[in-house]
């Protein structure tokens, strides 16, 4: 948006042969001029100009998600970065002695016209005080006259008047600069009669209004177009309650059709559609939190599926930030134990078949083993990048789960000859991407070893217990509805444990130790609902049983009386 702002000048400079006005140096002095004598007026040639400055300001609803007002954080961030951007002082003489712009009348091209009011209000103050100043003057130092009374009363009644309208504007000027609308806003909502204050929200408006007219006002002087970029992110991060005040402001500080704000929402649809859905003061407004939004939203951009180039760029500026940090914590005790160990230079390769290890020791090793995991991350070569999510905050958490997790390894003697850097960089993907099925494959394979598992079952491979018992699983999908939501893809599921990374139940046992990223509580969730399971089919299988054998005893008993019955019969028929 710069470089395309920087283009529209250079093309409007070209055809107007105006060059803007910048409110810097003596342009500053030139604004508060113009902002005490002239009003603008909005001309069809300003209508057409095409060169556009943008105002960029960032909104993080985190930082207000504890606060009730969460949109009036939103309405201060505002004010506060307009005011900063174009000065405390000229926004006051605009709000004391400014006029809001006006549209030209026929085919008029002059874009300034003398504020009548202010210039005869001035003038008047200005003409009392000089005549009041004269009387007294006279009153004071004219022999003959400086006896009277009355003249002197005239003159000093005269110079306080317009002395006063002087100064009650200055003070106004300095009362705006020192208290900001952010200020004023703060003061409004902190009130205790606030619930109660039904003309706040016209007071909000009111100084919005005031904003947007300075930005007019600023346009025509500078001789560009102005937008006030506002991008507002970590939204579905706060209550639902705060996500309907922060849209509720958004179409307040929209509800001018030529308002000069341009929002930039940056949230997940998926996790705010049900925010408006919930929130009962949307009721009938919000049943469908999608066709909200649509309503909203006036230029929906989702964005597209990150392609490979880009996906290894941004594993390459993780891992970069990430060993910046690594070096400056590391360097030394890698210098010390590749040079100073026992007196002698020791070489990383022969660190591994020491037994015994320093702590400076174990560093340097695990320096080289995160460079080679880093390495395998965004390596093209590799299809381990392929399994990594396209989001910028996923890769920081494998990026930052990755060191933790071998310097785990390392303390505890794991990885120095059986795991290879890559497998742990995999792992933490795996645990990462499908915490869910990975805590299912876990407690299986845990109830299975409690019952003397054998050297073969050692040797199987992850995805052939997941194979045996995910019918059991997927029959409990309601249950883990939100659980099976965190995981990814199943079909890369397959493929990274079937093909690509076959993971057997030793290998599982090794890193289970060291793993970090993945919740243990949802391997515990898992074992007590399968649990619960198999002792309801234990139950049921009894109750079977039972009744099985109820239904034999009760034959057995119909049996027995029919045969006792027959020989009664025959004997009482014989006899």
């Amino acid at each position: 948006m710069l470089k395309e702002s920087i283009q529209r000048e250079e093309e409007e400079l070209r055809k107007s042969h105006q060059k803007p006005r910048r409110p810097e140096g003596w342009g500053y002095f030139l604004l508060l001029w113009y902002l005490l004598f002239y009003q603008p007026v909005i001309t069809d040639v300003h209508l057409r100009r095409e060169n556009i400055q943008f105002l960029f300001i960032r909104f993080s609803a985190w930082q207000y998600a504890g606060s009730d007002k969460l949109w009036a954080g939103l309405v201060t961030t505002l004010c506060q970065s307009i005011r900063k951007h174009f000065g405390a002082l000229p926004l006051s003489f605009y709000h004391v002695m400014g006029k809001r712009p006006r549209f030209a009348s026929g085919f008029s091209q002059d874009e300034w016209l003398l504020n009548k009011r202010t210039c005869l209000s001035l003038g008047g103050l200005l003409f009392v005080l000089v005549a009041g100043v004269s009387l007294l003057s006279v009153a004071i130092f004219v022999p003959g006259i400086k006896d009277s009374s009355a003249l002197k009363v005239i003159g000093s009644a005269t110079t306080g008047l317009s002395g006063s309208g002087i100064l009650v504007t200055v003070f106004s000027v300095v009362k705006n600069m020192v208290i900001s609308q952010k200020q004023k806003i703060e003061k409004m909502t902190d009130s205790e009669k606030f619930s109660s204050h039904l003309g706040f929200m016209s007071e909000v408006k009111k100084e919005i209004e005031m904003l947007t007219s300075f930005v007019y006002y600023m346009e025509v002087y500078q001789r560009r177009r102005l937008r006030i970029v506002l991008e507002i992110t970590s939204l579905d991060m706060c209550y639902p309650e705060r996500v309907v005040g922060v849209l509720n402001a958004i179409n307040t500080l929209l509800s001018d059709t030529n308002a000069p704000f341009i929002f930039i929402l940056v949230i997940d649809p998926s996790i705010i559609a049900p925010c408006l859905e919930q929130t009962s003061c949307m009721k009938g407004m919000a049943d469908n939190g999608y066709l909200f939004l649509n309503r909203t939203v006036t230029l929906p951009f989702s964005i597209p599926e990150m392609g490979t180039k880009s996906k290894l760029q941004h594993l390459q500026d993780a891992v970069q930030s990430r060993e910046d940090l690594m070096y400056k914590i590391i360097t030394k005790n890698m210098e010390r134990g590749v040079r100073n160990v026992k007196g002698k230079m020791i070489k990383l390769v022969d660190m591994e078949t020491s037994s015994e290890m320093d702590q400076s020791q174990i560093d340097a090793q695990a320096v080289r083993y995160i460079h080679e995991a880093f390495h395998a991350l965004h390596n093209h070569t590799d299809c381990l990048y392929q399994y990594i999510p396209d989001s910028i905050i996923q890769m920081k958490r494998i990026v930052n789960t990755i060191p933790i997790t071998i310097r785990l390894m390392l303390q505890q003697n794991i990885m120095r000859h059986t795991m290879s850097p890559r497998s742990v960089a995999a792992w933490v993907v795996l645990a990462n991407q499908w915490p869910c099925r990975l805590s299912w494959v876990l407690q299986c394979l845990e109830d299975r070893q409690q019952i003397r598992p054998t050297e073969e079952f050692r040797n199987q491979s992850l995805w052939g217990i997941f194979v045996e018992n995910c019918k059991e699983l997927y029959s409990m999908h309601k249950v883990l509805q939100n659980i099976l939501a965190l995981d990814g893809d199943p079909e890369l599921f397959q493929n990274f444990l079937s093909n690509d990374f076959p993971f057997t139940v030793q290998e599982a046992n090794t890193f289970l130790k060291s793993t970090i990223n993945l919740d243990h509580s949802i391997r515990h969730k898992l074992g007590l609902i399968r649990g619960v399971n198999s002792l309801n089919k234990a139950n049921d299988t009894s109750v079977t049983k039972s009744s099985v054998k109820t239904v034999q005893v009760s034959t057995g008993v119909q049996c027995s009386g029919i045969e006792d019955s027959k020989p009664r019969t025959r004997g009482a028929a014989i006899g």
